[in-house]
Order: structure tokens, then C-alpha cells, then sequence
């Protein structure tokens, strides 16, 4: 922060950026304040002689103003500013006042904050510093500057001082919930296990406020308004508030105190904005929640991240520290500060309590909000939101059930990690997933879900865009995210979402991201519904839509039930993840079937599982595959076609589609057998059962002499050692020569 000095004869030597009165606590009080922020260009440039002399009239002794346009210069400013604003309110308030300073974007910006009794006195208070520094530069003398001092005092106590902040203690337990990612999904399922518990429940956050499942005001809530609503509702017996970074720099927050608070992460997000450029800065105004947390309460912080876990060194509660890893060094740690912890051990959510054996609450496939494990974000919330119900005193049986039963569907958890199962008619089904992903974090937590659900052999395809709040480097790391983590690319503009940007700008940005990964052939479209609509002719069966909506959630959402989707319960996201990894739901009752020794008793079993899931290609393709063990080819023949056609996916198509082949074979059926095995030939080249199997037929067919010929080609072809690979031309040669043998008839 060098900037050149200004003259300090300028137009305006003291210029008031901003006067903000914060009605609750704040960055820089845990109680009302008001934030002064000065571009001071004429002290910036005053030489060091005529600093030091505007600062002894003014009262300030030892004053090392530095030299002009320095940052030590800054330093005197603020400290000079603070004096100021001290003595100023001494002539009609407290005599002793902590004054909080700040820098600001340049060299010559500062930010002063003093806290407030009385609102129109805070405010006032605030509107005369830049006057009274102003006229500081050209006061002759200490007696001069002391009647500017004592005249702006005098002119502030005329006035009536106005009320007290309308930031109260709530009457009934409130938790606060922060953090860059997870705030939205944190608090719904908080709400969810309190209502769970039987309590009349309000929430707020920026979806709107909702009062026991009930939308009564919709839009962006995670502020003062959004809390004054909350704790409004009759009958109230618990306020859930998402407290937004936004509403704290604007207006403080909207309660005086807090029973839990929660911190879920801090990662790069709208900085650049409202004075918060850094990790660091945005790690400051998340912990405002933290500070005003009861004593007797527990402040809920993410172990995994350093500068969050670092806000329990200025709280007065108990902290609660939640991580994946059960070995994170924040869960010891909060243990020997008489806190606890909680985390995921052996599969389960378990709370660590110091002296105690881990409390196993829940597995984690058993919480939907999870995606059966899938999403590590959302673990990482239902670890948050289990660790504050119970903080807040709620039955253990009720923080359970509530994280049993809540879903991330778009009743429960709209715009938030929905899946829904796509038709794609003669081709297949496919998955969506859709969710608000605003930052880079959230694109990486949708594409860890999207991959997680994507089925064998299948592809991701990704719609993303950015807002025009977020800073050039933020929209080209979501550009280098999608690329990399992405089979398909589109860019899906957020006109709504502009903030003053252009689409190109938008654009370009993200197209820099996506080339530094490679990815450069991507189609851009102008709003998300164009984008959405481009995607769905590319998308197969098995593949998964990744799509980052946010302002046209209702029209896609339409959409999609228009084409036949339907939303993922917890069961069929089970389904997704296991067939995902090539699995089955019911993989160990298949298991246990392949373990039986009598081939009767198997078919009998596998014929018991076919009825009972009439749909399911795989329970097919194990039918007929015990059916075909117990001897009966031309029984099984017709299931293995059934399943081919039932879409059963990799890895069991090809082996369905060989075990075919070679039932055709026993059936005398060589020439569909072969045609069978040339397809799994060319999407599995180089299997050697493939190979095998077909030498057989070939055999069968009367054609030996090709079939040695294709087995010498392959074993020539897939074993390295040295005599192999010395012999190699001479033995294709053979090979070459076998096939020209004239075939028995």
C-alpha cells in the first residue's frame, strides 16, 4: 500500500467513505458500534513537522507520524483518528473508550469503530469525525483545537441520544451458523432434529424464513431482518439463524447473544468485497458468532480447518470440535479444553467426551444427508448439526432420528445436492444433480458426489457459471475445476447474477480456467435452462449432470418433471453409489448365493431373488447365470438376453454377454456366439477369456486350425518374457499360416 501522496492543499483532505451504523456485534465489538471509514489524503501528505504539531494540539503526545504516504504514516493516522474520536465523546459520554482502528484498501484509508449506548448519538458520533478531523489541519493552537473538539461534542449532546440497539437477548435458545460452504444445509437439518424433538422450530437463511417447514418469507434471510423474524414467531421454543458474512459487516448480528454456535469452513468467497480481501480477513468476520456465544454454551468448530479451529482461542464457551478424521489433533485438543468432539469412526458418527468410551449415534449410510458417505461435505455437516443439537440440549433419541430422516431432497434440503433419476427413453436413465455450488469449494464437493454416482464406464458432464461478485481468479478456478474434473464441459450463464459484469467478461474468465487444463472446445450458453437442454441429447445411460443452478432452480426443476425425473430418495442414492463401484445393493446376498455347493439350491435362490426384483438387470444376470450352472443353456439363453436388454451395465455386460456366447455355443448356435464375442472383443481388447471362449466355438465349428491360430496370436501378444518376445514374429507367422488350413466340414 504505497500510493503516491496527495497534496495536502487538496479539495478535500479528509474525505468520509462511509458512515455504518451496526446494531449488533460486529468485527469489531460484541456489541452495537459505529464504523467510520476515512480517506485522510491531506494527513497522508503533511510533512513530518506539521503532523507532529496537528497531533500536540489536538492532545496526542509522542506522536512518530513517519514520513508522508508511508504505511508508518497510516499507523500515526489511526492512532491519531482513535485520540480523536475518544476526546470527542468524553464531552457527552464516557471518559474511558475502547476505540478499535482498522486499515483500509490504500495507504490512505483507515476505519475507525467505537461502540454505542445510544443510536442517534452512536451516529452522530460517527457522521462528526470527518468534519472535526478536517478542521483539525487548520486549528492555530491547542486552545483552538480544543474548541473544535468540545463544539462537535456540545452539538452531539443537543441532540436527543436516541434508543437502544434493537438487537436483544433472545428469550428462547438460538444457535448461529457460519461458514463459506454448508451453512444452508447446517441449519435445515438442525431445524429438522429440533422439530424432530417436538419443539416449535424457526429458522432463517437464504432461502428465506420458515417457521415449522413452512415458508412465511422467501429470500436471502441470513441477516439482522432474517433473525428479528425468527425470534418474532409466536410460540417460538428455537431459532436456528444462518448468519451470513454480508449481514455482519453491514448490520451486525441480529442477536446480542448466542446458546450454540457453528462454524462449518473458511474458504475463498466474495472477497474483494465490503473491505475483506484475504482468508484471514473473512476468517474474522466468520468468528463474530463465536464471541458472543454463552459461557455455559458450546462453540461448534470444523477441526480440519486451521483458521476456524484457531477462533476457540477467544470464546467464552465450550468448544466442540467436529472432523472426519478421527485422529485430528482439534478432537484431543478440545477434550483437554473441556470441550468434546465428534467425528466418524469404524462407519458411525460417534461423540468423544473426555473419560468416556465414543457414544456411537448413527451409520453414516444410514444419513441421507450423507449420500450414503458420499459427499464429504454433507458428512461434515450432519457432524456440525449432530454436535449443536446436542449442544443445545436435545434428546440423543431425537438428534438421531433427525439425522435418520432428513433427506437431501427438494422438500427438505432444496438446492442442495438434489439427485434426480433422468429417462432418456430408448436410452437409458441418466442422473442430475443439481446444486447452487457458488464458489470453487462447492464445484469440487458437486463433482466428488457426481463421480461418486456415476456408473461404470460412464461420463460427468457439467454446467457451470459464476457470479459477477466473484474475483477473476475465483471464476478461472472454477473454469480449471470443471475441465479437470469433468468428461463434458458447458458454460451455463447466471444472467440474474451479473452484479456488474458482462456474460463476455463471465465468459472469458472461465474459458481461461478451463484452457489451462486443456479443455478448450466448450459451448456457452446465454441462461441455465439453454445450457441444460444442450446437454441432454449428449447424455447416455449411467451418466451423471452436475449442474450448478441458482436463478432458475423453479424452471429446471419443471423441466425435469416434465421428462419423467424423479427425485433420489436415500435408497435409490444407495443403489447409485454401490452400482457406481461396480456393485449391488444386495452384493452380499449374491455373494452368499455364488457360495452354495448344490447348483439346484442355487438356482432355486437366485430364482427366489429374480421375483423378488423383477427390474433388476444384474439379479437377472445372476439368475441365469446360476440357471446355466445347473445345466439348463437353453433356460438361461433368454435371461442373459433380458439382462443385456435390461441395461446391465460394466462390469457385468461383457461377462454376460461371453457366458451368452458360450451358452450358444453348448446350444450349437456358432455363428451368433461369434458375432457375440467379436463385440466384447472391441470394447475389451486384448481378454484372453474372450479368446479362449472363442477358440472353442471356432473348434466347435470345425475351424481348429484358426482357433490355435487366434490362441497363439494371443498368448504371443500378452506375455513379456524374453523367449516369448524373441519368438514373437516367427510364431505369428505360424499362426498366419494355421488360418490358411481349409476348415473340416
Amino acid at each position: 500500500m504505497t500510493p503516491e501522496a496527495p497534496d495536502p492543499s487538496a479539495d478535500n483532505p479528509v474525505e468520509v467513505r462511509e458512515v455504518r451504523v451496526l446494531d449488533g456485534p460486529n468485527l469489531y465489538f460484541p456489541r452495537p458500534a459505529v464504523k467510520v471509514s476515512l480517506a485522510l489524503p491531506g494527513y497522508l501528505a503533511l510533512d513530518r513537522r506539521t503532523a507532529v504539531r496537528v497531533a500536540e494540539h489536538a492532545g496526542l503526545r509522542s506522536a512518530r507520524p513517519g514520513k508522508p504516504g508511508t504505511a508508518q504514516r497510516q499507523r500515526f493516522l489511526m492512532r491519531f483518528a482513535a485520540h480523536v474520536t475518544r476526546r470527542v465523546v468524553a464531552g457527552f459520554g464516557p471518559r474511558r473508550l475502547t476505540v478499535r482502528t482498522g486499515t483500509g484498501s490504500t495507504v490512505q484509508d483507515i476505519v475507525i469503530a467505537v461502540p454505542w449506548r445510544h443510536r442517534t448519538w452512536g451516529r452522530l458520533t460517527g457522521e462528526a469525525l470527518g468534519p472535526v478531523l478536517t478542521a483539525l489541519l487548520l486549528a492555530e493552537d491547542a486552545a483552538g483545537a480544543d474548541r473544535i473538539l468540545l463544539d462537535a461534542a456540545a452539538g452531539i449532546r443537543a441532540q436527543e441520544p436516541g434508543g437502544p440497539s434493537p438487537v436483544g437477548v433472545p428469550a428462547v435458545p438460538v444457535v448461529s451458523i457460519t461458514g463459506t460452504n454448508g451453512k444452508t444445509t447446517t441449519t435445515r437439518l438442525v431445524a429438522h432434529i429440533a422439530m424432530t424433538a417436538g419443539l416449535k422450530t424457526a429458522w432463517s437463511s437464504t432461502s428465506g424464513v420458515v417457521v415449522m417447514g413452512e415458508t412465511v418469507d422467501a429470500g436471502d434471510f441470513s441477516g439482522p431482518a432474517g433473525a428479528r423474524e425468527v425470534l418474532a414467531t409466536p410460540g417460538l421454543e428455537l431459532g436456528v439463524l444462518e448468519t451470513a458474512r454480508g449481514g455482519m459487516l453491514l448490520r451486525g448480528m441480529g442477536v446480542a447473544v448466542n446458546d450454540v454456535s457453528v462454524v462449518t469452513n473458511v474458504t475463498a468467497d466474495h472477497l474483494g468485497l465490503q473491505g475483506i480481501d484475504t482468508l484471514d480477513q473473512l476468517a474474522e468476520v466468520k468468528a463474530i458468532v463465536t464471541t458472543v456465544t454463552k459461557p455455559d454454551g458450546w462453540v461448534v468448530l470444523n477441526g480440519e480447518d486451521p483458521r476456524v479451529w484457531a477462533m476457540r482461542h477467544h470464546i467464552r464457551a465450550r468448544p466442540w470440535a467436529f472432523s472426519l478424521d478421527p485422529d485430528a489433533p482439534a478432537l484431543r485438543e478440545s477434550a483437554a479444553a473441556g470441550g468434546r468432539g465428534i467425528t466418524v469412526l469404524d462407519g458411525e458418527i460417534v461423540v468423544l467426551r473426555p473419560g468416556t468410551d465414543p457414544d456411537r449415534l448413527v451409520r453414516i449410510v444410514d444419513v441421507p444427508v450423507t449420500l450414503s458417505g458420499l459427499s464429504r461435505y454433507n458428512t461434515a455437516n450432519a457432524l456440525a448439526a449432530a454436535a449443536a443439537a446436542l449442544g443445545l440440549g436435545l434428546p440423543r433419541d431425537a438428534v438421531v432420528e433427525g439425522l435418520r430422516t432428513f433427506a437431501p431432497d427438494p422438500v427438505l434440503n432444496e438446492g442442495r445436492l438434489n439427485a434426480y433419476t433422468l429417462p432418456l427413453h430408448d436410452r437409458g436413465r441418466a442422473t442430475v444433480v443439481l446444486d447452487m455450488a457458488h464458489n470453487e469449494a462447492g464445484l469440487e464437493a458437486l463433482l466428488e458426489v457426481a463421480h461418486g454416482l456415476t456408473a461404470p464406464g460412464a461420463r460427468v458432464h457439467v454446467a457451470i457459471g459464476g457470479t459477477g461478485d466473484r474475483p477473476d481468479d475465483a471464476l478461472e478456478g472454477m473454469g480449471e475445476i470443471a475441465g479437470k474434473g469433468a468428461d463434458h464441459v458447458v458454460v451455463a450463464h447466471k444472467p440474474k447474477y451479473l452484479r456488474g459484469r458482462t456474460l463476455d467478461d463471465i465468459d472469458t474468465h472461465l474459458r481461461t480456467g478451463l484452457a489451462r487444463v486443456g479443455v478448450v472446445d466448450v459451448d456457452s450458453y446465454a441462461t441455465e435452462m439453454e445450457g441444460l437442454l444442450a446437454l441432454w441429447p449428449t447424455v447416455a445411460d449411467g451418466d451423471v449432470v452436475a449442474f450448478m443452478c441458482h436463478d432458475m432452480q423453479v424452471e429446471v426443476r419443471d423441466w425435469l418433471a416434465a421428462q419423467g425425473a424423479t427425485a433420489d430418495d436415500a435408497r435409490a442414492v444407495r443403489r447409485k453409489v454401490v452400482a457406481a463401484r461396480g456393485e449391488h445393493e444386495l452384493e452380499p446376498e449374491l455373494t452368499e448365493l455364488w457360495a452354495m455347493e448344490d447348483p439346484s439350491e442355487r438356482r432355486r435362490a437366485s430364482a427366489r431373488l429374480a421375483a423378488e426384483h423383477p427390474d433388476d438387470a444384474r439379479i437377472a444376470f445372476e439368475h441365469a447365470g446360476a440357471v446355466d450352472a445347473a445345466g439348463d443353456p437353453a433356460q438361461a439363453l433368454p435371461l442373459y438376453e433380458a439382462a443385456l436388454a435390461g441395461g446391465l451395465r460394466e462390469p457385468h455386460r461383457h461377462r454376460a454377454q461371453i457366458q451368452a456366447a458360450s451358452t450358444l455355443r453348448l446350444l450349437g448356435d456358432h455363428d451368433r456366439a461369434l458375432r457375440l464375442l467379436e463385440e466384447v472383443a472391441v470394447t475389451h481388447p486384448g481378454n484372453a477369456a474372450v479368446a479362449a471362449f472363442r477358440a472353442l466355438v471356432l473348434v466347435d465349428a470345425g475351424r481348429a486350425a484358426e482357433a490355435v491360430a487366434d490362441l497363439v496370436d494371443s498368448i504371443v501378444d500378452h506375455v513379456a518374457d524374453d523367449d516369448t518376445a524373441a519368438y514373437r514374429p516367427a510364431l505369428h507367422r505360424y499362426a498366419a499360416g494355421l488360418r490358411a488350413v481349409p476348415s473340416r466340414p
